[in-house]
Formats: structure tokens, sequence, C-alpha cells
């Protein structure tokens, strides 16, 4: 089997690291990548609030762990460098907030190079369940469907850049395969929308469109990938990547895969991009990731109680402020010795 090789990878990792610089950075940037840079500044402001939507959302979907995908340049770069269950949310998040971001400045009408999707070829919405049959009810598209398909191609266009032009190595078909997994989550759950017109509240013309998936949820689809990752190999060819263990299907385009097995993260360590888990806030009495027996690493907690301000006693007065008073809580926190 073919070792995994430490060639350049994808253009995706200088994007998620540090999104607002990537036009600056052109050198690792070729052809199509470059020219948007100089000729669709806007596109490149939106693939970059995009890498920034991917990572607070892989934040959020990590909060409870031992690893929970800092931003901390440092750690976030060693991460980025080795080829674990991680990095594969990591670059598939990514991957997914560029096409989800690019797409709704498309139907916020903030892009000129795209708008509302195209329909003109779509056949009739079906009816929806639980909707009898009436006669002379039209169905057509309409609105202003989300154009995944343009925000899809932008994604593909700056996050499987390769920085160096060479025959493919593993871990570049490893980050393919994951930014494509990312871009899949948005695409394939497309969901319809449906508004109904008429006198008196009858729906004597239906019309429909496509809207994507929220972002929450896409976050929640990619986790439930991170859980069932598939470990995988190079083949002999080294173009070919093969899952590891007897009798495993391989992976379809919307699985993640890695190939190395994830530190612990127990404890600060620079090499593997951990910061360990001392003084991370944990919950006592949970069984899962959360519960402070896993996320403390078996080293226990010590508690401690802490005064904070927030909101309270909230009105609202016409028209349209609402106004807050602040009140001091105390809270007992568990933290990882």
């Amino acid at each position: 089997m073919q070792p995994i090789t430490h060639t350049p990878r994808a253009v995706g990792s200088p994007l998620v690291m540090d999104p607002n610089s990537i036009c600056r950075k052109t050198k690792r940037l070729a052809g199509k990548q470059a020219e948007l840079c100089q000729t669709q500044p806007e596109i490149v402001n939106e693939v970059a609030k995009g890498a920034r939507l991917g990572v607070r959302e892989c934040q959020y979907q990590f909060r409870f762990r031992r690893w929970n995908c800092t931003s901390h340049n440092k750690y976030f770069g060693k991460i980025l460098q080795q080829d674990i269950r991680e990095t594969a949310f990591v670059y598939a998040i990514t991957a997914a907030g560029v096409t989800h971001a690019v797409t709704q400045a498309c139907s916020m009408g903030e892009l000129l190079q795209c708008g509302c999707e195209s329909t003109r070829s779509r056949a009739p919405p079906p009816r929806p369940p639980g909707v009898p049959h009436t006669e002379g009810v039209k169905w057509e598209w309409g609105g202003c469907g989300d154009d995944v398909e343009f925000g899809y191609e932008k994604s593909k266009q700056f996050m499987d850049a390769k920085r160096r032009k060479g025959k493919s190595d593993i871990r570049t078909l490893i980050d393919l395969h994951n930014n494509e997994a990312g871009r899949l989550a948005v695409k394939n759950y497309m969901r319809t929308e449906c508004k109904c017109h008429g006198l008196s509240g009858s729906c004597t013309l239906r019309t429909c469109w496509k809207k994507m998936p929220h972002f929450r949820e896409v976050g929640d689809r990619l986790l439930e990938r991170f859980n069932g990752a598939f470990k995988v190999m190079g083949g002999n060819d080294g173009k070919t990547l093969i899952p590891v263990g007897q009798n495993i299907k391989p992976p379809d385009k919307q699985d993640l895969i890695y190939s190395a097995e994830s530190p612990d993260f127990c404890l600060p360590n620079r090499k593997t991009g951990s910061l360990g888990t001392r003084g991370r806030t944990c919950n006592s009495t949970a069984l899962d990731v959360s519960g402070c027996d896993l996320l403390c690493c078996e080293r226990g907690h010590r508690f401690e109680t802490v005064e904070l301000e927030e909101n309270c006693l909230c009105r609202f007065h016409w028209c349209c402020v609402v106004q807050c008073k602040k009140c001091s809580v105390r809270k007992e926190l568990s933290l990882c010795l």
C-alpha cells in the first residue's frame, strides 16, 4: 500500500486558516482562483465569509469535546497538517460554509454574477403529502430559489485548487473527498418551499422554490458523518483510496474519510495541535463526551463559583426596542483539573 506523503495540500488549508488574506497569497493560487481575486473580489469576500461560517459551526459542534475546534492559529494549523477525523470535519464544514454563503449572497441580490435559481426547465413540483388533488389548481416553480449550483462551483473552485501542479497524492485525494462531502451536505438536502395564491385563502396557484438547509442542519449532518468516518489507505496505484479493515464497504461521496488516528487531546501538545483540557468547563452529571470523566481525561475536576452578569426583567417598548436590566447571577462551574 502507498504511504501517506507530505506534499502540498489543497488551497482550502490557507482559506480555513486566514480567510481574509486568501487573495494576498496569490502565489498559492493559480488560474481561475487568481483571476477571481483580481476581477471578482465581491465573490472572494463571500468565500471568506463562508470559511468563517464553517469554523464557527465547527466550534459549536465540538464545544463539548476534548478538541473544541480552537481557532488559535498555531494549534489549528497543526490539525490541518494531519489526516485525522478532525481535519476531515474542518475541510468538509468549510467547503459547506463557502457553498452556503455564496449561494445565500446570490439569493439576496448581493452579487452581480448570479441571482435566483433558473426554474424554466424543471418539472412541476409534486403535491405535498396529505394535500388532496384539486381540479383547477396550477403548480409552478417561482419565487426566488437558491442557486446552489453557483455556490457549489465557487466552493469547488477555491477549496479544491492545488497549490502546485503534479500527480495526485493520497493526502490530496482525502482532502478533495472531504471537501466534496461538505458541499453535498448542502446541495443534496435542498428543501421545497411553497406559497398558495388565490382569493379568500384559496389555492388556485401554488408557487414553489428550492431553499438550502439551515446551516445548523448541515453541521449536525456532518457531525454524524464525523462519528462514522472511514479510515482509508492508499492503493498501490497511488490514485485510489481503500477502506482499512475487513469486510468494510467503501465510503460513499457523503462520508468523511481519514488515514491516521487522532491524538487523545488530553494534554497540551503543539506538535499535534492539542491545547489540552485543563480548565475546561465540564458537566459533572453527564455521561457523554461533555461529562467530566471523559472531557477531563479522568484527571478529576473541581468546583468553582462565579458571578456573572445576565440580562433580566426585559420589556418590549413600542416601537421597537427591548430594554433589559442587568442582574448578577451566581453559578457553580465544574472545571477540569
